[in-house]
C-alpha cells in the first residue's frame, strides 16, 4: 500500500472542490493555534509574513484575524488557488499580497514583494515530491530570512516506525529536523504531531508542526 495523493492544482474545478473538502476540522485548527502561538511568542506586532503555498488561504485568513498588525504574502504555483485565497482573504486585502511561482522550477526568492521575517507552510511541502525538493526550499528560506526570523512548517509526514511505503515528498520527522540543521536553522524542533495513524494510514492524517530559527 502507497499512501499517495495526486493533485491537479492547475485545475480551477478540481482545486475549488479540494478546498471545500479540505475545510479545516478541530484537529487542523490546533495545527493552525500552534503556529499563531509560536509568531505570538517573538513579541513583535508588525512582522511580513510569508505562506509557501497559500492554497485556498484557510490559514492566511486565521493569522490575519488574530494578528491585525501584520502583512501577508502568499506563494502559490496555482492562479486557481490564488484566486480561492484572494476571494476567502478579501477583506485583508490591505495586508495581503500574492505571488504565482513554482517552489521547484522558478527562482521564487527573486519575486517575493517584501522580505519576510516569518515563513509559514501548511500541507504544500510534500507536494514537491522530493526529499531534496524540501531541502532546496528550507535552504532558499534560510537565506531570505533575517536574524531572529522564523520557519513552521506543518506537513504531512510518514511516521518514523512506519512500514508503509509513502510518496517521496512525505518525509520521517527526523529528516525534517536534519533538512533544517542543515540548511543553517538553530534549535529545529518538532512541535507537535497530529491525527497520528501508524498501522491505517490515510492520505489525510500524520502530520506534524517543524520550526527553524535563523
Amino acid at each position: 500500500m502507497k499512501i499517495e495523493a495526486l493533485h491537479d492544482f492547475h485545475d480551477a474545478d478540481f482545486s475549488k472542490g479540494w478546498a471545500d473538502r479540505f475545510e479545516p476540522t478541530p484537529e487542523r485548527m490546533r495545527l493552525f493555534q500552534t503556529i499563531l502561538q509560536d509568531i505570538q511568542d517573538l513579541k513583535t506586532e508588525n512582522l511580513s509574513i510569508l505562506e509557501l503555498g497559500i492554497g485556498p488561504g484557510y490559514l492566511a485568513d486565521f493569522l490575519l484575524e488574530h494578528l491585525p498588525n501584520i502583512t501577508y504574502e502568499g506563494l502559490d504555483f496555482s492562479e486557481a488557488m490564488l484566486d480561492i485565497a484572494r476571494e476567502r482573504t478579501a477583506k485583508y486585502n490591505e495586508r495581503i499580497h500574492f505571488t504565482q511561482a513554482d517552489l521547484v522550477r522558478d527562482n521564487w526568492t527573486t519575486q517575493l514583494k517584501k522580505a519576510p521575517a516569518v515563513i509559514v507552510t501548511t500541507w504544500a511541502l510534500h507536494d514537491l515530491f522530493e526529499k531534496k525538493n524540501i531541502a532546496n526550499v528550507y535552504q532558499a528560506a534560510f537565506e531570505i530570512l533575517p536574524k531572529g526570523g522564523i520557519l513552521l512548517n506543518g506537513d504531512f509526514i510518514k511516521p518514523e516506525t512506519s512500514t508503509y511505503e509513502y510518496e517521496g515528498g512525505r518525509i520521517k520527522p527526523s529528516e525534517h529536523i536534519e533538512l533544517l540543521q542543515v540548511a543553517g536553522f538553530r534549535n529545529c524542533a518538532c512541535l507537535a504531531k497530529f491525527e497520528v495513524s501508524v498501522e491505517q494510514p490515510t492520505t489525510a492524517n500524520n502530520y506534524a508542526c517543524f520550526k527553524g530559527e535563523k
